[in-house]
């Protein structure tokens, strides 16, 4: 049984660098620079997970963010290649209005908001960035947003 389970093939990940930063701090012996990467991680089945990755390097930064976004996947309720329903996701001082769209409409966003949405499979739906156009905080209201959707249920 147990080998069965470890046969399955692992799932197959896309992961996307949003936004890299460098940032400099001064000290008394100068200034030292490090980078920070954001990344999302998503299988395109609705699991779609986001991390900041913080390193001397930009490749070691992407390779912890990566490795830090793997363990934050959430599962998102999705209705065939949208979204339910209409939502306004909010982190600080962003906030991020996400709308179903109709089957052909296609991702109708901005370059952080659809990252996340094309890394949890959704195919059609619109959005507007509200307030603030930093990336970390919209990526962090998107992910508010979409884990806060809801399917009725029928009976």
């Amino acid at each position: 049984m147990a080998d069965s389970i470890m046969a399955e093939k692992p799932q197959e990940l896309s992961e996307k660098v949003v936004d890299i930063s460098r940032v400099s701090k001064v000290t008394k012996g100068g200034k030292k620079i490090c980078f920070s990467a954001l990344v999302v991680v998503g299988d395109g089945k609705s699991h779609v997970g986001a991390a900041l990755g913080k390193a001397n390097e930009v490749p070691s930064a992407i390779r912890k963010g990566i490795s830090k976004a793997k363990k934050s996947m959430v599962r998102i309720n999705l209705t065939g290649t949208t979204i339910p329903h209409e939502i306004i996701g909010q982190f600080g001082a962003a906030k991020v209005l996400l709308k179903p769209a109709s089957e052909g409409t296609g991702v109708i966003a901005a370059g952080s908001v659809r990252a996340v949405c094309e890394s949890a499979g959704i195919r059609d739906i619109l959005t507007k960035c509200l307030k603030s156009n930093n990336p970390v905080n919209t990526v962090k209201a998107t992910l508010d947003g979409l884990t806060k959707l809801r399917i009725r249920k029928i009976r």
